[in-house]
């Protein structure tokens, strides 16, 4: 499903000319919709955290087109760095076993 919806993304982008933009502006948009996902966090609201991580997700997309990059490789290169990752959870976070 989720690369379905991604290659619509792309689509929508192109039809936009958003994937010939600058990177940099797209990077700013990336922070802009961070700092919503923050505030969603602070403020307790569930609904603002699923449109800003969706937004979040929308962009990196199209960051990635710009970039020439394709974000599914990305997606599988950072699964599969994490895959067979060890290590343990110390006060709410998961630290790897190298960093331990």
């Amino acid at each position: 499903m989720i690369k379905m919806t991604t290659e619509l993304i792309k689509k929508w982008a192109i039809d936009r000319n958003l994937n010939t933009a600058d990177p940099n502006k797209q990077m700013l948009k990336l922070v802009e919709e961070f700092g919503e996902l923050g505030e969603g966090m602070a403020k307790g609201k569930p609904e603002l955290i699923k449109d800003a991580l969706g937004d979040m997700y929308v962009v990196m997309t199209i960051l990635a087109m710009q970039m020439d990059i394709d974000i599914n490789e990305c997606i599988d290169i950072a699964y599969n760095e994490i895959k067979d990752r060890k290590g343990k959870m110390i006060d709410g976070v998961f630290v790897k076993e190298s960093d331990l």
